[in-house]
């Protein structure tokens, strides 16, 4: 007898049983494992028509089909000529579009995001930032860019959305089935699965690293849910934008650190490093760390080559949007850093801070990415106006226009989004070559040939589906939240076929203002239930668990979808995700949004809108401030009436109701005798002739290679040169100027005499002034007279700016002088700044060292 077993407790272990097509099916696997699937029609077909009912059930998932095809099942698809045809084609493009090589001479680019939105069965995403991450590596797919991404895989991702018969929101978080995605592990040498560690409060916490691909674009995806790990960090990567501010930093540790240790593993040196929001921003300070204790680079010649090889895209209009942490929390974790970098703690943490000696001051994971970021942008011509304002404070001595920071409008990724019969008639009308090249405006305009019917056929259309899904989805949400089938039918029941329906779909923050429609519900009730002018108002969207400002906006709006005389009026679909997204921006007559100015850094949701011949209705904010055209669509004004924002709402919601009751409602039901309405069809005309074809993804990613990409790459191959000759040569020259900076005085100045005397229209304003320099090239040493116009207290807006020529110099005496008509007539302020030159540095804020005089 070998041995008595007396343990009568269950031990189980998992097995994965993993499903075998046929050879012949063997395809669908591999196009199952690849995301482009997910944007090509035919592909997405050649899928739902395995099973449709398995496949709305599975969330349109190939993967969970294809586990669940029988035996008999695979035998029928054999024996179907006209699916095996369509398996052969689809399966002939995707080889094909995968066969054609990256670009050459171009950049290698890797692209870090806390957030992807993909497919709505892949919870990698809570929102707008994902689903740009999403779209964006769509597009770096389709137009062959060599670029990677990095983020975190989650076992729970983001919350689903339930709502209670009393309307409150409820947050379950189901976990994911890692054997039903297209994940793949990332093996080493050895063939081993490749894991990475980061240290956490001195302690090796460990990552699996998974592959995703996205078309021709490998999207790598940490885990921390390993045996190899503790529980709490193995939460790490459990749920997104969950836990408190230290689970938070821990989180950004592993995207940052963890994230360039898996691609240094894998053999990945890219030429520009790309952060997606301050998350990730970590990434620079370990990158920053290998070229200290492997290139043998000093401090500042390593911050030289990360600089100038990192981009910083920020998405956030206010301050508090950002993420901070408290110095001792940072302490805890990232102070070994600064002992490898050569520096002392101050100098580390002043990568983050404004004020270094302020212990008390929070640390920015903004100001740290800026900071070790060559380039900066936001995310629409406003907001990075807003950005130039929000980070003044890091650049004394310059007003915000003057900065760096540019922008790149955020956009949509054209298949992703396009309903197929818009696509399909737009490949007709457009012609030839239209795909790759979206934002030529001229094949857009030819939409103008295309007939008022066929243009509001294909909108019926689009209304049907959307209005069949949102009657099938309350029913079965109001069931399950138990509410009387009395009431079901009544609501069912009042929503009319031929209502003009406006969408208002987001985040549930407050500064997006969900509640501004019902600020007055007379004038709403009056605007819903004219008679034979039915409108009907969608509301969803998710507010953060930790919001319960967010939260009480959506128990309201279901109190009043619960009143009378707005049933089946007003109506909040529950779980806001992709899917659902694409049949409102294809199916509503209107997208409407009314966030606080200018809290709306861009917005994208609108623009997928306008590629479905959808018109907006929004404050001239984010995107709608560039994309707004009174033929394509309605504005509430940018500037604000009121400093307080109560009024502003009042007026803005009196606004909204006169617009909607005396041009939109008309407009939409002013219908010819057959039924249609050229006004309105003209609209949408315009909109997707003018408005869409400047907010598709082929146009912003090319827009991030102009603007960023290119100058980046052809610096950061300048600064790398004969052993970062270039970077040495900068770092000691900065060191330089900033040592003796200080030390730079006027030694006399002969201005024009402002304070006795005015100076005539057309007489130049002349000046001399002499600096000692104290042993500084003059050549280094910048002059230039500003002319401001003072706005406010607080506020000038720059007129002129006009550099002195360097005139001599003698000993460390340099003299400069201008001879300038400003061409300006009134009072204006002017000064004199002295600031470095090189011909090397990148801007002005490169080195960022000014004397005001």
């Amino acid at each position: 007898m070998i041995g008595q077993i007396n343990d009568n407790q269950m031990k189980l272990k998992r097995i994965f049983i993993e499903s075998k097509l046929p050879k012949e099916l063997a395809p669908l696997h591999e196009l199952a494992n690849n995301l482009w699937w997910s944007w090509n029609k035919d592909a997405i077909e050649l899928f739902r028509s395995i099973d449709p009912n398995n496949w709305k059930k599975h969330n349109y998932n190939p993967i969970a089909v294809l586990d669940n095809i029988s035996v008999d099942k695979a035998n029928k698809l054999l024996a179907d000529k006209a699916f095996m045809d369509r398996l052969r084609s689809v399966d002939k493009g995707f080889h094909a579009y995968l066969k054609e090589k990256p670009k050459a001479n171009t950049p290698h680019i890797a692209y870090f995001s806390m957030e992807y939105g993909l497919h709505i069965s892949l919870r990698l995403y809570s929102g707008g930032l994902g689903v740009l991450a999403g779209d964006y590596l769509k597009e770096a797919s389709d137009d062959n860019a060599n670029m990677v991404a990095i983020g975190l895989l989650y076992r729970y991702g983001y919350f689903q959305q339930a709502i209670s018969l009393h309307g409150d929101q409820i947050s379950n978080f189901p976990p994911q089935q890692f054997t039903k995605l297209p994940l793949a592990p990332v093996r080493d040498d050895k063939g081993e699965w490749l894991k990475v560690s980061v240290g956490l409060k001195g302690r090796l916490v460990y990552a699996k690293v998974w592959v995703l691909q996205v078309g021709r674009v490998p999207l790598y995806l940490l885990d921390t849910d390993i045996d190899e790990n503790n529980p709490d960090d193995r939460s790490l990567t459990h749920q997104l934008y969950g836990g408190d501010n230290e689970h938070r930093l821990r989180q950004e540790i592993v995207l940052g650190i963890g994230g360039i240790r898996a691609l240094k593993a894998m053999g990945i040196d890219a030429d520009i490093y790309h952060c997606n929001e301050g998350h990730a921003a970590f990434l620079n300070i370990e990158r920053l760390q290998d070229y200290v204790q492997e290139q043998q680079l000093s401090f500042n010649e390593a911050r030289e080559v990360v600089r100038a090889t990192s981009l910083f895209t920020t998405h956030t209009p206010v301050p508090a949007g950002h993420d901070y942490f408290h110095e001792h929390l940072l302490q805890q974790y990232l102070y070994p850093y600064a002992e490898s970098l050569g520096i002392s703690w101050e100098q580390f943490v002043a990568l983050g801070k404004i004020n270094p000696g302020d212990h008390n001051e929070l640390f920015s994971m903004s100001h740290l990415a800026m900071r070790l970021s060559q380039e900066v942008n936001g995310v629409s011509r406003l907001h990075g106006a807003v950005s130039q304002k929000m980070f003044n404070v890091l650049y004394p001595g310059y007003i915000p226009e003057e900065l760096h920071i540019g922008y790149v409008t955020n956009s949509v990724h054209y298949p992703t989004w396009i309903a197929h019969e818009w696509n399909e008639l737009y490949n007709k009308t457009f012609g030839k070559g239209f795909l790759r090249d979206q934002s030529n405006k001229e094949y857009w305009r030819k939409i103008h040939q295309v007939s008022d019917e066929e243009i509001m056929s294909i909108r019926q259309l689009q209304k049907k589906r959307l209005l069949d899904y949102i009657k099938s989805t309350l029913q079965e949400d109001l069931t399950r939240r138990g509410e009387n089938p009395r009431n079901i039918f009544e609501v069912i029941n009042a929503i009319e076929n031929d209502a003009l329906i406006l969408g208002f779909a987001r985040r549930f923050a407050t500064y997006k203002r969900a509640h501004l429609l019902f600020t007055n519900m007379e004038r709403l009730n009056e605007i819903v239930n004219e008679e034979g002018r039915p409108v009907l108002f969608l509301f969803a969207g998710k507010a953060h668990p930790a919001d319960q400002g967010g939260q009480d906006l959506i128990k309201h709006i279901i109190h009043v979808s619960k009143r009378p005389e707005f049933i089946g009026k007003v109506i909040f679909l529950e779980n806001y995700n992709m899917e659902m997204a694409k049949l409102l921006v294809r199916g509503v007559d209107i997208w409407l949004n009314t966030p606080t100015r200018p809290k709306e850094a861009s917005g994208t949701s609108g623009m997928k809108a306008a590629l479905n011949g959808v018109m907006n209705f929004s404050v001239l904010d984010g995107w709608w401030a560039e994309g707004y055209r009174p033929d394509a669509g309605w504005a509430l004004s940018e500037e604000r009436t009121y400093d307080d924002q109560s009024l502003q709402n009042e007026l803005d919601a009196e606004t909204i109701y006169n617009i909607l009751e005396h041009e939109i409602v008309p407009a939409y039901f002013d219908r010819n005798e057959q039924g249609v309405s050229p006004k309105w069809a003209g609209y949408i005309k315009n909109i997707i002739a003018e408005v869409a074809p400047v907010f598709t993804m082929k146009r912003m990613l090319d827009d991030y290679y102009e603007r960023f990409y290119n100058k980046l790459y052809e610096r950061g191959r300048a600064i790398k040169a004969k052993q970062f000759k270039l970077a040495s040569q900068m770092a000691a020259w900065k060191a330089q100027m900033e040592q003796r900076w200080n030390e730079i005085e006027v030694v006399e100045a002969n201005i024009f005499d402002s304070d006795n005397f005015a100076l005539p229209v057309g007489q130049p304003f002349k000046a001399t002034i002499q600096l000692h320099i104290d042993g500084i090239d003059a050549k280094h040493v910048g002059v230039e007279v500003a002319f401001f116009k003072r706005i406010n207290e607080e506020e000038v807006e720059l007129q002129v700016k006009e550099e002195l020529k360097l005139k001599g110099v003698k000993g460390h005496v340099a003299t400069y002088s201008c001879q300038v008509d400003p061409e300006l007539a009134g009072v204006y302020e002017y000064g004199f700044r002295v600031y470095p030159k090189h011909e090397m540095l990148a801007h002005r804020q490169d080195l960022a060292l000014v004397h005001w005089i």
